[in-house]
């Protein structure tokens, strides 16, 4: 039987990573280890207060996490926008080098590719201001059941919720295509702007539920994962609950396990809980038990955390490899 086939669907955006002091972090605003939308002008304004060279690497929530799959042996394809550029080019090519699928990226010729300024202070913490670009003009009707054409499985990053149309859109499309599917909440500012629909979204259409701890408070209105758990548990199979330096709690078909966090000095979290999905997802649908596939999901965020960025190098992925 051949491997299920993975669809990401969300923001192709170019991380630009920073390390900097918690002084810049209080300077800009907003909440530490939160993510805002800003315009172009602001991003740089930024990045021009940091003083620094950023890092680029390719990126996006559902992107690293389809980035993970493709590390780890499935089939993966991307649908997304971006603009017709260098940033793209370069995007395209890394994803492509990984053997995926970029036939369903869209292309906005008028737009610059997405960019993620990720400021990373000393405690590991990940702030990010986002410029959408390209990635804000995906529409509905870029989107056709031919996308979903093969794919088994459609997972669907939070940030899709600040476009609501296009999110039901997908949804609906990939319940039609028969697809199982995936939310990662993404941020809980996400999970606290859209309660109003939050709910009834996932309990008609989706599958599988990411949530981190700060998301799972927001969604529960309790600081306990169990409870946050069970709360989810009322209206999707599976639910994931990423609980950091605690390790995470699931739940899957009325099983429940506690999965252990790996002990590592981390260096940056920016994408560690979307590698985390990326260990998970593939341990479920390869037919691993709950507690393989989040065990491998620690796995596999311990090794993105020691490095800066999302992108786990190639002879790190090897070892992960070995033992599956």
């Amino acid at each position: 039987m051949p491997d299920p086939k993975v669809l990401g669907v969300g923001s192709p955006m170019l991380d630009l990573l920073v390390n900097v002091d918690d002084e810049l972090i209080s300077r800009i605003g907003g909440e530490k280890g939160g993510m805002e939308l800003v315009s172009p002008e602001k991003l740089e304004h930024i990045l021009d207060m940091t003083g620094k060279v950023p890092e680029l690497s390719p990126g996006g929530s559902s992107a690293n996490t389809i980035f993970g799959l493709a590390h780890l042996g499935l089939p993966t394809a991307l649908l997304g926008k971006t603009g017709k550029d260098e940033q793209a080019e370069f995007y395209m090519a890394r994803y492509a080098a990984m053997g995926g699928d970029t036939s369903r990226l869209k292309v906005n010729p008028s737009m610059p590719t997405g960019r993620c300024l990720s400021l990373i202070t000393p405690d590991s913490e990940r702030t990010m201001r986002t410029d959408l670009g390209a990635a804000a003009t995906l529409a509905p009707q870029d989107i056709s059941i031919n996308d979903f054409n093969g794919i088994s499985h459609v997972h669907v990053e939070g940030y899709l919720i600040f476009n609501r149309g296009l999110l039901l859109h997908v949804l609906s499309l990939a319940k039609q295509a028969k697809c199982t599917v995936s939310l990662d909440l993404a941020s809980f500012e996400i999970v606290k702007s859209s309660m109003d629909i939050l709910p009834d979204i996932i309990a008609r259409y989706v599958d599988i539920v990411f949530a981190n701890e700060e998301e799972a408070v927001e969604f529960s209105r309790s600081d306990k994962p169990e409870d946050a758990v069970a709360e989810f548990a009322k209206i999707a199979d599976t639910v994931a609950v990423k609980l950091g330096k605690q390790g995470a709690v699931v739940r899957h078909c009325g099983e429940t396990a506690r999965i252990p966090a790996r002990v590592v000095e981390a260096v940056d979290t920016t994408g560690a809980g979307d590698l985390w999905a990326s260990g998970f997802l593939f341990g479920l649908l390869k037919g691993k038990s709950i507690f393989e596939a989040g065990t491998l999901g620690a796995l596999v965020s311990s090794e993105v955390v020691q490095v800066l960025g999302a992108a786990i190098p190639e002879n790190i992925w090897r070892k992960i490899l070995q033992p599956l």
